[in-house]
């Protein structure tokens, strides 16, 4: 799945894909501007971990849960 991140005073967004579910990525969301965490923790499919600063998060794009495609097709 697909998630986009903007942080405050940052040109660009952080795009990366996660092996997480929509409800965990929420769930991690929601922790961090609630106060429950400072950062967002958010891993992606080659183990890497991207944390944000709570107090920097911008929004959150969360994209459909989608089955990696393979081989040629007409785009």
């Amino acid at each position: 799945m697909e998630v986009k991140i903007g942080v405050q005073h940052a040109p660009r967004e952080i795009v990366i894909e996660s092996e997480q579910t929509a409800e965990e990525v929420e769930r991690a969301v929601a922790d961090a501007l609630s106060g429950k965490a400072q950062l967002l923790s958010l891993e992606d499919d080659h183990g890497r971990k991207v944390l944000v600063p709570a107090d920097r998060l911008a929004y959150v794009e969360i994209g459909e849960q989608s089955a990696r495609k393979v081989g040629f097709s007409a785009l």
